[in-house]
């Protein structure tokens, strides 16, 4: 017999008790999981790390994990690289530099399962950089009926287009194949700024370098700004064992922690502390493989909203944040993430047909939002932001539809691949519509 099990995510803020949890190794027997809650008339959500906000991968019958499906599968010499999708983002970027590749961009935490990153969208920054699933060149897809279905630009091309964000609504991915490219290192350059200024620059600035963020500490104007250059690997220059842990390590996370759980138990400290962490980290440039600038430690776990809004309104809507924030009584413990995307061609890609610019808001795990992360969907909506589909929001399916364009094509082949809802669950049901309906 089965057993049942609890689940939750890694913000805690997510959670499921009852499930019947299975770990598959293999795809064959992934096949016959599904089948055999298909069956039974059971809904099968594929989990990941659990690093989504929203209930996305909440299960509501039987929980399907990958940890036992994530072996490398094949890299080839064009760039090629092929893998089980449970296998890891920090594991995969090992393997790769091992062989003397590297993936094109990536986001600031590597935790997530390829196939959890893929699905919800991940993205990194770079004004002429897509995110993660525009590296995707072919995947091997299990359908409600356990049958296996190859995807590429000339297999099922319609399944490919749509699915290389399918949220996990169209099956299981089994396998992904990504275009990895020759390894490169990143000249990082950090330094302080000012969110006046940067707004008023906001194109300039970043696209003043290839991979552009910045970090916005709100009660103040302050801002950290990260600037990541493309360099050969021979320019490598890596920050001294000292040096790195102390900022990393220290001040970025047990420092950080420390400020955290003093705002969370006494929220009048938040403002000062904030200043005080806004002067925290000084600026500093280094060299290293790609990975490791591209990726951030996060021990001090938090819950997240992220909009993406046309880049053009960027400015308007960090303006408006700041003054809202600024004539309010509210309390953010948190920097706002401002990054960039380049336009693509995905349905369900924040970045579909529109030059992006993507602003985030965070609250500590256990901490309600309230007001702060209603003010930014608020503003972000005005401008027909689309929020992170992992990533916490308040949006239903009738308005998402008209802020993607291709959002029936999507919801036409959700129905078409699994007709009986066997993928779904409660949460996609509110942001895609019932199944059929």
């Amino acid at each position: 017999m089965p057993r049942t099990e609890s689940w939750r995510n890694w913000a805690g803020n997510q959670r499921a008790a009852g499930i019947e949890v299975v770990h598959p190794a293999g795809v064959e027997a992934i096949a016959a999981e599904v089948r055999r809650a298909a069956e039974r008339g059971r809904r099968v959500r594929p989990i990941g790390s659990g690093h989504s906000f929203a209930p996305i991968g909440r299960p509501e019958d039987v929980q399907l994990v990958l940890d036992r499906h994530a072996a490398m599968v094949d890299v080839d010499g064009a760039g090629l690289v092929t893998v089980q999708a449970g296998m890891s983002l920090h594991r995969l970027n090992a393997e790769l530099a091992a062989r003397g590749w590297a993936l094109t961009n990536l986001g600031d935490i590597d935790r997530q399962t390829v196939s959890g990153a893929l699905s919800t969208g991940t993205h990194g920054t770079g004004a002429g950089f897509g995110g993660l699933a525009t590296q995707l060149r072919g995947f091997e897809l299990v359908l409600a009926d356990g049958s296996l279905l190859r995807c590429s630009a000339t297999e099922h091309p319609d399944v490919f287009a749509a699915g290389r964000i399918g949220l996990g609504a169209l099956g299981v991915l089994s396998t992904v194949t990504l275009q990895a490219e020759p390894a490169f290192a990143l000249r990082a350059e950090e330094g302080p700024g000012r969110l006046p200024e940067l707004i008023e620059g906001f194109a300039e600035f970043m696209a003043s370098a290839d991979h552009v963020e910045f970090y916005w500490f709100p009660h103040t104007d302050r801002c950290l700004t990260k600037r990541n250059t493309r360099v050969p690997l021979d320019e490598l220059a890596p920050l001294g064992r000292w040096r790195a842990a102390w900022d990393d390590e220290v001040l970025a996370n047990a420092v950080f922690g420390g400020v955290v759980a003093a705002g969370r138990r006494v929220p009048a400290l938040i403002p000062p502390l904030a200043r005080v962490s806004a002067r925290a980290l000084g600026p500093r440039t280094w060299t290293d493989h790609s990975h490791r600038v591209f990726v951030s430690r996060r021990r001090v776990r938090f819950q997240e909203m992220e909009y993406a809004v046309p880049r053009a309104d960027a400015p308007a809507v960090l303006a408006e944040l700041h003054r809202v924030h600024e004539a309010n009584d509210w309390r953010a413990a948190f920097p706002v993430e401002v990054r960039v995307a380049a336009a693509d061609d995905i349905p369900l890609s924040t970045a579909s047909a529109r030059e992006t610019a993507y602003i985030a808001a965070h609250v500590p795990a256990g901490v309600e939002p309230g007001p702060w992360f209603a003010a930014l969907e608020s503003i972000a909506g005005a401008v027909a932001g689309r929020p992170h589909w992992g990533k916490l929001h308040g949006l239903d399916a009738g308005t998402l539809r008209r802020r993607y364009p291709r959002f029936d094509e999507f919801t036409a082949l959700r129905d078409r691949l699994d007709p009986a809802g066997v993928f779904t669950n409660a949460h996609l049901e509110h942001v895609l519509g019932p199944v059929g309906g």
